[in-house]
């Protein structure tokens, strides 16, 4: 595997095709990106992101886990109705998932990085990729964000923010 040393307290600035990352490293410190987890949402997930991932797996010759956590939760409704829409919901979000993650991994296959993927339900989706971080065995996490501001983010909440908030790995985010 790829990786940076450090003898004594000095800041490195770590350049990987056109992406530059700042750490403060601790003498005899050690920086090694073994498997790395990538986070995608389906349609909304950018090919920037995907290539900085390409080339942090590249730089340190990691393994990539790309994870696709949909809401369990996101369809409301009422009685019968909402069991319908509920099961009818899973079905289309599992399915297009599974399509999302097919693709992703091709591009790391195509350029023959060690991937895996998985499917991940759960209410909270920064806590669902936070588990598959923590199940990986993930050292670090390359998202993106959307970049939201104002109302938006208020309502919708920014799922990079809560990652990056409750994260006890690296994490970085790519602005999409």
């Amino acid at each position: 595997a790829g990786f940076l040393a450090g003898n004594g307290l000095q800041e490195i600035t770590v350049a990987v095709k056109g992406m530059a990352a700042v750490s403060h490293l601790h003498e005899g410190c050690v920086i090694m990106f073994n498997k790395i987890l990538l986070p995608v949402d389906g349609l909304s997930t950018s090919n920037q992101t995907i290539e900085k991932a390409i080339a942090m797996a590249e730089a340190f010759k990691s393994q990539v886990t790309v994870v696709c956590v949909i809401d369990d939760h996101a369809f409301t409704g009422v009685g019968i109705d909402f069991d319908y829409g509920q099961t009818e919901y899973l079905i289309a979000a599992t399915a297009a998932a599974n399509a999302t993650l097919d693709a992703v991994k091709q591009l790391f296959e195509a350029r023959g990085i060690p991937v895996a993927s998985s499917l991940v339900e759960g209410h909270a989706v920064y806590k669902g990729i936070l588990d598959a971080a923590q199940a990986t065995g993930a050292d670090l996490i390359v998202m993106g964000s959307h970049g939201r501001h104002g109302l938006k983010k208020l309502v919708l909440g920014s799922v990079a923010e809560q990652v990056l908030s409750h994260a006890h790995l690296p994490v970085m985010i790519v602005r999409e």
